[in-house]
């Protein structure tokens, strides 16, 4: 599974997220941005829910 940041187009860390699944909300390491996963597959689908730091 991978994630681009839709911010700041950096790959997200998902082996932080052990458990991850469609709802959660998780934080891109790169820019502080909050994303909530819509979708997951080979790639994850997640949109931006709160600005970053």
């Amino acid at each position: 599974m991978k994630l681009v940041c839709p911010e700041c187009k950096n790959e997200v860390d998902l082996s932080r997220y052990p458990n991850l699944a469609v709802g959660n909300v998780i934080e891109c390491q790169m820019c502080g941005i909050s994303l909530l996963v819509n979708a997951i597959g080979e790639e994850v689908a997640a949109e931006i829910v709160d600005e970053g730091k």
